[in-house]
């Protein structure tokens, strides 16, 4: 319904600001979709062996001779290989032929809105996961960039549950630092640490807004975006992608593209932003509730949804967080959320009595896990 964990005090969500500071992607670039890029480097022109697409078999096919230049070939295989199994994670654990236009775009250098294409990919693995908890046959194993929402998550919840780590992070980016605060025991108990944490934020914090603090580690274009002596043009139109609602997709194939609206104005706090009602991107009367990109018109699609009506500007400013929320807010928030409040015992019996648990009722073909 909004795409967003609904804590006690409000929406809280990943966002573009967290992709750019857990990953170093900028909110700039053009928009990804299957029909976007041209073939500009023929398949055939390149020796890629489609036969072997095992993750080993294909490393082992692909690489190249110790000492010797990387060829275009090679290049675009280990892009291939990365985007499946590190950035993306396909189910399959193989190396699917359809990121082949994705990969050739990076090795030409397109400027290409990964953060988007990412965050989307998040939305669309999150929207399976909480699909899975509803079939009678029990979850399925989930692919997609899952591990983005447990760097965010430890950001969010270092201060609260004491997260540290004795490692070094291997580069100077918050994604690398917040990787070395995972729990290495999975434990049911470490899951009931994570909930019970969400449920006692009953106010805004800080700690829910990690990324706008002075300390964080990162790009110098995001660590410099709030001090007004050193704004440029660059970052003004970098926080107006941050800040603006706008329409992103995942999926690499037709069949496979979902479109999302990016709501950044239901988590205005995150941004450091006093909260107004978060009303819709679009007004309802103006949503055809049947868009579809079965024909890959997605030009059309986009000028249809994207109809800009006024532009955004920012005037650059002294700036100080500020987590309040409006009176508007808070008498809607409390409306909407009355009838869903539930403490950490009821939601764990709920846990313990559904057919996905070993200690609940049984029902054929369940995994125990």
């Amino acid at each position: 319904e909004t795409r967003a964990f609904e804590f006690p005090y409000g929406f809280v969500c990943p966002t573009l600001l967290d992709i750019a500071a857990i990953t170093g992607l900028t909110p700039l670039g053009d928009r990804f979709h299957p029909d976007v890029f041209e073939e500009e480097i023929s398949i055939k022109e390149l020796s890629i062996t489609w036969d072997k697409k095992t993750y080993l078999a294909f490393i082992n096919a692909h690489v190249g001779q110790p000492g010797t230049p990387v060829s275009p070939s090679e290049h675009i295989a280990f892009l291939m290989y990365w985007l499946s199994a590190c950035v993306f994670c396909t189910p399959s654990l193989q190396v699917p032929k359809y990121y082949f236009t994705l990969a050739q775009a990076l090795h030409l250098k397109k400027k290409v809105c990964l953060s988007k294409l990412l965050l989307a990919s998040l939305y669309t693995c999150l929207d399976e996961a909480s699909e899975s908890l509803f079939r009678e046959t029990g979850p399925r194993n989930l692919s997609g960039p899952l591990w983005l929402l447990q760097l965010w998550l430890n950001a969010i919840f270092e201060k609260k549950l004491s997260l540290t780590s004795t490692f070094t992070p291997t580069c100077e980016l918050e994604g690398a630092r917040l990787t070395t605060l995972t729990p290495r025991k999975r434990l049911v108990d470490n899951f009931a640490t994570y909930i019970d944490a969400i449920l006692s934020f009953t106010e805004f914090s800080e700690d829910l807004a990690p990324f706008i603090r002075p300390t964080l580690t990162g790009p110098s274009w995001l660590r410099q975006n709030n001090q007004v002596w050193n704004i440029t043009p660059a970052s003004i139109e970098m926080w107006a992608r941050f800040l603006s609602w706008d329409v992103i997709m995942s999926g690499m194939r037709q069949k496979e593209v979902r479109i999302y609206p990016y709501q950044p104005q239901m988590f205005a706090p995150q941004f450091g932003l006093c909260q107004m009602k978060p009303l819709p991107f679009r007004r309802k009367e103006s949503i055809d509730s049947d868009i579809c990109v079965d024909t890959g018109n997605y030009e059309e699609v986009l000028e249809f949804i994207l109809r800009l009506e006024k532009e955004l500007r920012f005037t650059p400013c002294r700036f100080s967080p500020s987590f309040l929320v409006s009176k508007c807010y808070l008498r809607w928030w409390c409306t909407y959320h009355m009838d869903k409040l539930l403490d950490f015992e009821a939601f764990l019996k709920k846990l313990n009595n559904s057919p996905l648990s070993s200690q609940g009722p049984k029902q054929s073909s369940t995994f125990k896990n």
